[in-house]
């Protein structure tokens, strides 16, 4: 039996993301040598799991590259609004759902078809990647929502 991988399911005591340290190098731009000499050197902070591999936190990788760690979708589709997360929870009625999916630090929600949701065997815990398609897009400036 193969087994699943689930994208960005490694999470720390207080529910911050942990990057394999691969995935961190990536998305630094360096080699796995250069994160692995980094960690040695202190220029880094890195979290060991239970088999002793080193995960980087997300936070640290926002550090050194200025922006939060690109996700990849695993696909060669062309859409460019692709959000790699996990199913938090899915509200059905007789012909249509609610699907709300933890991709990172958001929370989205997709109205879909119930039929889909059954297609796709959509349940809490089951990664997914939300793509994004949209004719426009609508930007306010509220007070407190920036980080």
């Amino acid at each position: 039996m193969a087994r699943s991988r689930r994208p960005n399911a490694a999470r720390r005591s207080d529910g911050e993301r942990l990057l394999p340290a691969g995935q961190a190098a990536r998305a630094l731009g360096i080699s796995l040598d250069t994160l692995r000499r980094w960690d040695a050197e202190g220029r880094i902070r890195v979290v060991r799991d239970r088999a002793n591999r080193r995960t980087v936190p997300a936070s640290e990788v926002e550090r050194l590259v200025g922006r939060p760690p690109r996700t990849s979708t695993g696909s060669r589709l062309s859409a460019r609004n692709r959000l790699a997360g996990v199913v938090r929870s899915v509200q059905t009625d007789a012909v249509m759902a609610l699907v709300e999916i933890e991709a990172g630090p958001y929370l989205l929600a997709a109205a879909i078809t119930r039929d889909a949701v059954d297609e796709l065997a959509l349940s809490p815990g089951v990664p997914v990647v939300a793509t994004i398609k949209a004719t426009s897009v609508m930007v306010s400036r509220e007070e407190g929502a920036a980080r």
